[in-house]
């Protein structure tokens, strides 16, 4: 019998990784079709270089999650029954967000409340097909409020759309946002596979390739972009990856996934304080992000001999390697809810120190100084 089983379970990981293979060649391949194609749909699609965060050189097609969406239903339909019953879900329920963010990759012209809005109703989506919403964060007090199904309902769909949102602010440079999630879902299938959810590890992986297939037409060279539809779209994926971990696994701390997502969050959190502290409109674009600021201080005095191209994609490489640290310490912390807590917070001050660091010059902690800002372009 346990020769049975170990050859069963053989055969439903050999299946699943074929999924992933599959997944991940045809969002490439798709990729590259987009870019032999561009003079065709370009008019559409194409990202320009005028604006306040836009750092490439050269008009872009900015519609790189539609490659990885199609990517995805390949690999769904060469998964395991299982893989399929919990991607199916988040293909469906990720319509709005993709779509939404899909609108404004064309017409340029949803504004950011609507799109915000798209990222939310799909978490309530996601959860009306599987009725699975978080019901504990491992937090005194707010794990009773999640005990309601409303309080629970609609603390998911928020904190799904919220990261959602923070991987699409992350998305400045070729290979951040892309290889920051990819890591990511590493992450979350590596615990998935030590707490012995092995459905969750496959899908995980299938994810992780499909959003890989887009990476290496994306990086170093920027020959496509993922656009706010792939951004908010895989952004909702890694949510509610999340999401099913933490209720699929109860040995798996609540803190362990948001170590593994913590610059995205941290760097939504700290830019809403930023702003408020210039006075700024919380959806305002600026140059001020920890990437951006890690182009101009770091890499375009380290390597400015390179082309601005060359001086993107490291940039990009750079601060998505972030999330590697992330993913090593969930991965030996995941079980301990204080450890986890803890790495979190030491991460998400970590970061701000950086940050301050890039701003002040010196390694001096005075967020107050942050005004000086106002001054920098």
């Amino acid at each position: 019998m346990d020769s049975l089983l170990q050859a069963t379970d053989g055969l439903f990981r050999l299946i699943a990784l074929k999924g992933a293979v599959w997944g991940g060649v045809a969002s490439f391949l798709l990729c590259v079709l987009l870019i032999i194609t561009k003079r065709w749909h370009g008019a559409l699609t194409m990202d320009f270089t005028d604006g306040v965060q836009k750092f490439h050189t050269a008009p872009t097609p900015r519609i790189g999650g539609v490659p990885i969406i199609l990517g995805l239903i390949v690999a769904w339909s060469k998964s395991p029954d299982n893989v399929q019953e919990i991607l199916t879900p988040i293909l469906i329920a990720g319509m709005p967000a993709f779509l939404f963010g899909l609108a404004e990759d064309i017409t340029k012209s949803v504004g950011v409340v609507p799109r915000l809005l798209a990222t939310i109703a799909s978490g309530l989506f996601a959860w009306w097909m599987t009725d699975c919403s978080l019901s504990r964060i491992d937090i005194w007090g707010v794990d009773e409020l999640l005990k309601f199904t409303l309080v629970s309902v609609i603390f998911t769909a928020f904190a799904v759309g919220g990261v959602a949102n923070a991987i699409n602010i992350i998305d400045g440079f070729n290979g951040l946002a892309s290889a920051t999630t990819t890591l990511a879902f590493i992450g979350f299938g590596a615990i998935a596979w030590q707490a012995g959810d092995i459905t969750l590890a496959s899908l995980a992986l299938v994810l992780a390739s499909c959003v890989c297939g887009f990476f290496w037409v994306n990086w170093p060279f920027g020959k496509l972009f993922l656009g706010d539809g792939g951004s908010y779209f895989i952004g909702f994926a890694l949510a509610w990856l999340a999401v099913l971990l933490i209720e699929r696994n109860q040995s798996v701390s609540a803190f362990a996934a948001l170590v593994i997502c913590i610059h995205p969050i941290t760097e939504v959190v700290f830019s809403l304080y930023r702003r408020k502290v210039r006075a700024q409109n919380p959806g305002m674009p600026d140059r001020q992000h920890f990437h951006s600021l890690v182009k101009r201080r770091y890499v375009a005095r380290w390597f400015g001999r390179y082309s601005n191209r060359v001086r993107n994609s490291i940039t990009g490489i750079v601060v998505a390697l972030m999330t590697l640290l992330s993913v090593i310490v969930a991965n030996l912390v995941y079980t301990s809810i204080l450890l986890s807590g803890l790495s979190a917070l030491l991460l998400a001050l970590g970061y701000v120190y950086i940050y301050m660091r890039m701003v002040r010059h010196e390694w001096l902690l005075q967020l107050p100084k942050i005004n000086k800002l106002k001054n920098e372009g």
